[in-house]
């Protein structure tokens, strides 16, 4: 079976969050299975599309809406990722050095739509399935069934992946223009809330929707940010199917990023090494708790809650606990948490950016992690956490739910907490503790997480399954 994956986002190409996770991970896994699964993404002006060689293998032009655009198809050379990945290149568009917000999103994100049904439909073959991931690509299945210039592609299946519902990719009719003929009688398929919403379109026309777990998938039917009763009618083509991680990347016993590599059967004095170092580096206290968040700093995330946590638990608990946070994202978040180490820097330090090593030397390093979310699809922090042997602090939501218990049921592997408030989550720190204090349980819930397969191989195969269906 021949898949090919549209992406906004794919590792370590392009990464905002943990759709690109996602998708550098699981075509590789879908390959593992003999299946051939390919990435096609824009091609943006980064590190790894300096740091590559490229071959052209199409070239051609487009209308979007009254301009023309002419662009190139680049296949990665090296097959560095396992897969064969293609980035379309559109001058003046998509030769952005970062991947989201700028205020052409909308047609950014249109054209790469249009360059990559355009490629496609030049084949002198057709793939078996397309499988689209969040809003930015969710106007392929529409353009699929309707798009009068993609009629010879209209039976190709599709499948569209929720990653996040809260972002849905919505702009004016007074925009229809920008998009490629079609019936005009389905306008009303564009259509939700009166204005065009990509995600919506998706939704309605791909042939299957799934969602990053089982959880977020039934919180959808109740909360997803106005499509609530679209997603409730749709609900014979959809599933939740829980991600995976990547076991060749996060392995702590063969992690190139950690100063000391450990197994589960050296746990204790592997994070007791890694702990050191990172402590050492923000000036925190090595001999007490580590408490870290890893994340966009954003209020889905629950991070506009993290500096009076970390005020009161550190004035509750003075000496007794350190905090440490990456992350970026809402400027007034990011205000927040300096101004908080500026009156508690005896026990908190924070990394104002994004650091995909520092991230491994935390999860090796940390203690604990904190995920206070309010919305988690699925979550991939947590099951990175765990296998490094780091306890998870997290809500019960979405992917969390599906993926942590709590260490005071059985083969429980982490802390659950049901409210995303100031109290439950210092309620939770202070459990944390407790169980810090319990040498040989805590050894016993990190042995339990660590042994846990969260790998892609069960993820992967349940997508096959799903196309198979289709088919």
């Amino acid at each position: 079976m021949e898949i090919l994956h549209v992406s906004a986002e794919c590792y370590p190409v392009a990464k905002v969050g943990g759709l690109g996770d996602v998708v550098g991970a699981l075509p590789r896994y879908q390959q593992q299975l003999g299946h051939i699964a390919k990435v096609v993404m824009p091609a943006y002006r980064n590190k790894f599309y300096d740091t590559h060689e490229f071959d052209v293998v199409h070239q051609a032009g487009m209308w979007l809406g009254h301009q023309w655009y002419h662009f190139n198809v680049l296949k990665e050379r090296q097959n560095s990722l396992d897969f064969d990945l293609y980035l379309v290149d559109i001058p003046g568009l998509l030769d952005t050095p970062g991947v989201y917000g700028y205020p052409n999103d909308t047609e950014r994100f249109l054209a790469f739509q249009v360059a990559v049904l355009d490629w496609i439909n030049e084949w002198n073959h057709q793939v078996d399935v397309i499988h689209c991931h969040d809003h930015h690509t969710a106007l392929i299945p529409f353009l699929l069934s309707w798009g009068y210039k993609y009629n010879r592609l209209k039976d190709i299946p599709s499948v569209l992946t929720i990653h996040n519902a809260q972002y849905q990719g919505q702009f004016g009719w007074d925009k229809l223009y920008l998009i490629p003929g079609f019936d005009l009688w389905k306008a009303g398929l564009l259509d939700w809330g009166g204005c065009i919403n990509p995600l919506a379109a998706g939704i309605k026309c791909a042939w299957r929707v799934t969602t990053v777990s089982p959880g977020y998938m039934e919180e959808l039917y109740v909360e997803a940010n106005g499509l609530e009763s679209l997603i409730s009618s749709e609900r014979t083509k959809t599933s939740g199917i829980i991600n995976g991680i990547d076991t060749m990347v996060w392995d702590p016993a063969t992690d190139p990023r950690l100063g000391i590599n450990y197994t589960p059967e050296m746990v204790s004095e592997g994070k007791t090494a890694n702990k050191a170092q990172l402590c050492e580096r923000f000036g925190l206290d090595a001999s007490v708790p580590l408490i870290s968040f890893i994340g966009r700093l954003v209020g889905d995330k629950g991070a506009d809650l993290l500096p009076e946590i970390i005020a009161r638990s550190l004035h509750e608990l003075p000496g007794e606990v350190n905090f440490l946070v990456l992350g970026s994202g809402d400027p007034h978040i990011e205000w927040m948490l300096k101004e908080t180490r500026n009156y508690n820097s005896y026990g908190f330090n924070l990394h104002i950016g994004y650091d995909e090593s520092l991230s491994h030397q935390i999860y090796a390093g940390s203690d604990f992690l904190l995920m206070p979310s309010r919305v988690e699809p699925c979550g991939l922090n947590q099951l990175y956490a765990l296998r490094y042997g780091t306890i998870p602090v997290v809500r019960s939501t979405g992917g969390l739910k599906d993926t942590v218990t709590d260490f005071g049921d059985p083969g429980g592997v982490g802390i659950r907490f049901i409210q995303p408030s100031v109290w439950d989550v210092c309620y939770s720190v202070k459990r944390a503790l407790e169980l810090y204090q319990d040498k040989r349980h805590l050894r016993d819930v990190q042995l339990t997480g660590m042994h846990l397969d969260h790998s892609w191989t069960a993820s992967a195969a349940q997508y096959v399954q799903l196309y198979s269906s289709m088919r």
